[in-house]
């Protein structure tokens, strides 16, 4: 009898965790280094025309043939950016028509992908590097500047803006803002932040840049996806437990251990992509597994909404990781490369810039609007106001009024992209893996 789709999928992922725990794993890979890529962009054409044969052995000449392939520029990734900071954009623009948890869902996707492009780089600049007698100091070194060049400039900025016009609560919550804590100060206070509300995932992810590279480097490489599966149960796990002790939702939300199933499938990815090709190969090359878990997503979501509340156990414990074995599954397919329609959306050069200035996006479309905490007196309202007024069959149109905040939040991460991103990142060529 033919086998269902999904036990299909069922099938590959009981072979694949078999294949984690027993595969005859080599005595050593030889890996290539293509830049930085962070949370929200990656320089891939810098650092695989330097990378010296003298550093590999005559033996590995093939297998780093392979990895220069392996660590190449994964074009359709900027596609999936923009998706999902537009599902951020869409759920905090137009949440009085949303009834979607889509704002998570981008969020969750981008955390699964940072660690996806971190895990990536931080294990091949290891496998370059464990060897030396400084190679714990240059790997750590290394990292943090470049981090340290692409997302601080921008955040700090940002807050610099918003604390010069005294918008609250800056002022108020500086310390939190600049030691990057905000999702500490919001689970601690169990209340959101206004206009820097966002900033929660940001810290989430600086938390995690503290704790991933030092870990990685410590773990043995076999060890690896037993450390990650780990570390997502571990996530779950605790997400019930504060949902059985009756905390906050926002807490289960936003805390940094409640997030890492995201990461630790975003590394599980990455580890499959650097050591176990074949595996990629198995679960990738078609759309199965990102049609099956978008089908368990939407599974969970409806359940969810049969909850009289709308913070029940699904949403708070089983909504993340559904949302990141989503994640996993686009991921990975886009790092394979869609075909048909979707590698057109995917690799249009539209989504592409779109997802190249999404950090940018992301940290301004609060700033231009946000349903649950703007003003009515805010200088985009008003304005939309005198817009709708001049041209009355604009009012009421959800959808001139969405394109209308998302051209004001285009053109200003578009001037920090030409005018400070870019500009700065340059930087980063000084300090290659």
């Amino acid at each position: 009898m033919p086998t269902t789709i999904p036990e299909q999928i069922g099938g590959r992922l009981a072979n694949l965790v078999a294949c984690l725990y027993f595969w005859p794993f080599p005595s050593s890979y030889s890996h290539v280094d293509a830049g930085q890529l962070g949370w929200f962009r990656k320089e891939s054409k810098e650092a695989i025309s330097s990378t010296k044969t003298t550093d590999v052995p005559e033996t590995s000449v093939s297998e780093t043939s392979k990895a220069a392939a392996t660590i190449s520029y994964l074009s359709q990734l900027d596609g999936v950016r923009f998706i999902a900071v537009a599902l951020v954009l869409y759920d905090h623009w137009m949440a009085e028509r949303n009834t979607l948890p889509l704002g998570p869902l981008g969020v969750t996707i981008f955390f699964v992908l940072s660690g996806f492009l971190i895990t990536r780089i931080l294990l091949s600049s290891k496998d370059k590097l464990a060897s030396r007698p400084d190679g714990l100091s240059v790997y750590l070194k290394t990292f943090y500047i470049r981090r340290t060049i692409r997302i601080f400039p921008l955040y700090y900025f940002s807050l610099l803006l918003l604390a010069v016009l005294n918008v609250p609560p800056v002022r108020e919550t500086l310390a939190w803002c600049v030691l990057y804590a905000t999702n500490i100060y919001i689970a601690y206070y169990q209340q959101w932040m206004g206009v820097i509300d966002h900033f929660w995932s940001l810290a989430v992810e600086e938390q995690v840049y503290l704790i991933f590279p030092l870990l990685l480097f410590i773990v043995p490489r076999r060890h690896v996806p037993l450390t990650m599966i780990l570390m997502i149960i571990g996530s779950v796990l605790f997400r019930y437990y504060l949902y059985a002790q009756d905390y906050s939702w926002v807490v289960a939300y936003v805390f940094t251990p409640a997030c890492l199933d995201s990461f630790g499938l975003g590394a599980l990815l990455a580890y499959l992509w650097l050591y176990q090709k074949e595996w990629i190969d198995k679960l990738f090359t078609n759309s199965l597994g990102v049609v099956a878990a978008l089908a368990v997503y939407v599974v969970l979501v409806v359940l969810s909404k049969t909850y009289d509340a709308p913070h029940n156990v699904v949403s708070e414990v089983w909504d993340r990781l559904a949302g990141s074995v989503l994640g996993f599954f686009l991921i990975g397919r886009a790092a394979i490369g869609f075909k048909g329609w979707m590698r057109w959306f995917l690799e249009n050069p539209v989504s592409r810039y779109l997802g190249q200035i999404s950090y940018g996006l992301y940290i301004f479309h609060n700033l231009v609007y946000n349903f649950y905490h703007t003003p009515p007196g805010h200088p985009t309202i008003r304005i939309w106001h005198k817009l709708t007024n001049l041209a009355p069959m604009l009012s009421g149109s959800f959808i001139f009024e969405f394109f209308y905040y998302a051209l004001l939040t285009v053109l200003m991460a578009s001037l920090s992209w030409f005018l400070l991103e870019k500009p700065i990142n340059a930087l980063k060529d000084r300090f290659s893996y």
